[in-house]
Formats: C-alpha cells, sequence, structure tokens
C-alpha cells in the first residue's frame, strides 16, 4: 500500500512507485511533479529529480537526459530518497520504470512506444527518443 498518511494527506516515501509529470531538464537532471503515489493522487505538491545517473540501469554514465524525457512527459518512478524539503529523489532505472506518456511535439497527440527507447508519433510517424517504460 505504501505512502503515508499525514494530516489525510498523502506523502511519498521511499520505495514508492510515483507517476510524475516532467517540467524542466537540465543536461544533469530533471525536475518532475509528483501527481500519483502507489496508484493514489497527491493533493498537495511534491517536486521530483530525476538525475542522469537515475535513469537506468545499464550505461547510467552514458545518458543523454534530454534523450530520455521532455516536459510534460508522465514518468513512472520509483522514489529513492529524499531530497530536501518537499522534494524526493526519483530513479527510472527498471524496465518497469520510465515514460508511459508522451505529447507529440508534431500533433499534440498521444505517442506511442515502439521500443524501450523510442515512441512515435502516430499520424506523422515521426519517431523521437524516450526512457520508456516497459507495459506492466
Amino acid at each position: 500500500d505504501g505512502g503515508e498518511q499525514v494530516g489525510g494527506s498523502l506523502i511519498p516515501q521511499v520505495g514508492d512507485v510515483v507517476f510524475a509529470r516532467i517540467t524542466r531538464i537540465n543536461p544533469r537532471l530533471c525536475n518532475a511533479d509528483i501527481v500519483c503515489v502507489n496508484g493514489k493522487a497527491v493533493e498537495d505538491k511534491f517536486s521530483g529529480v530525476i538525475r542522469t545517473q537515475d535513469v537506468r540501469a545499464t550505461e547510467a554514465d552514458k545518458v543523454d537526459i534530454f534523450d530520455s524525457f521532455l516536459p510534460s512527459d508522465i514518468v513512472r518512478a520509483k522514489v529513492i530518497s529524499l531530497g530536501d524539503t518537499r522534494s524526493y529523489y526519483l530513479s527510472t532505472a527498471e524496465n518497469e520504470l520510465g515514460v508511459v506518456q508522451a505529447k507529440s511535439p508534431f500533433t499534440g497527440e498521444p505517442m506511442v512506444p515502439v521500443s524501450w527507447q523510442e515512441m512515435m508519433c502516430p499520424s506523422t510517424q515521426q519517431r523521437q527518443k524516450r526512457k520508456v517504460a516497459k507495459v506492466v
């Protein structure tokens, strides 16, 4: 079940699986807003950070974060540690973790995963690199 209730609010805990919306990206990390903890929507705003070394399990030193996520992507991630106030370190370094929803930059429609590292716009057939979550 996970997630701790504090005064009626759901607080993410280490080990919880969260859904988060990517908000900003720089070469070392990306920022995200946690929207869901263990399948339950959060009322309060929590921030998450995914560092390049936490994007994937293999070749973590070769990760290009711009080939992994883009702003507005929804990712499934795991809470790996508590950062500073109301911020959490997140990891997508498991097959089931990563981008679960991305909008096509060409048409705005949902893209479809074509491999663990690419998603495609269904209308234009244009592909974009992503760290795609394996469908569970």
